[in-house]
């Protein structure tokens, strides 16, 4: 009976240290969060068009929200010079001057290119509370971002790689303008 209570109590500790890391992190990131599940999209296709233009394992990750295993994506350690662009889309998503090696097995990032390019939306699913990272002209699942990130946004964008597309500099002509 006594190890009965003492694991109810030990998991009642780890509930409410959860629930406490968890809300410092959605007070965090508040302002980037949308909870409207029913957004529009400017690039919008059924599942059969995304099969066709989409290879499985970025059909798994974009529109099914799936994840690639830690430390197997492509441009986990990859550190060139360029842009990340959404695989579904072609929405410019990130540069690699904000690309980071957090060890955490995915593409890191502390900024986005625009903050108007992704949309963060609660992710409530396996039993945790994190803030999902959508493609903001397609929908699709790009990751994660986490308050534990490098100044000076202090966040991390944690990307699987099956969600995007790299062009080099040497491709991508003249710098863009923010």
């Amino acid at each position: 009976m006594k190890k009965i209570k003492s694991l109810n109590l030990l998991l009642l500790l780890l509930a409410g240290m959860t629930q406490a890391c968890s809300q410092t992190s959605d007070q965090r990131l508040s302002s980037f969060v949308t909870n409207d599940t029913a957004m529009k999209y400017q690039v919008t296709r059924t599942d059969d068009e995304w099969r066709q233009v989409l290879t499985p394992v970025q059909f798994r990750i974009l529109r099914e929200k799936g994840t690639e295993r830690a430390f197997t994506g492509e441009y986990d350690e990859f550190f060139e010079r360029g842009a990340y662009y959404c695989a579904g889309c072609g929405q410019k998503l990130f540069e690699s001057d904000t690309k980071f090696n957090s060890g955490c097995g995915w593409p890191a990032f502390f900024a986005p290119y625009l903050e108007d390019n992704v949309q963060i939306q609660i992710d409530r699913s396996h039993g945790m509370v994190r803030s999902e990272v959508l493609c903001a002209s397609c929908g699709g699942h790009l990751g994660h971002v986490f308050d534990d990130g490098p100044p000076p946004t202090g966040l991390r964008y944690c990307i699987n790689s099956g969600a995007l597309v790299f062009k080099p500099d040497t491709l991508l002509g003249q710098p863009e303008k923010r």
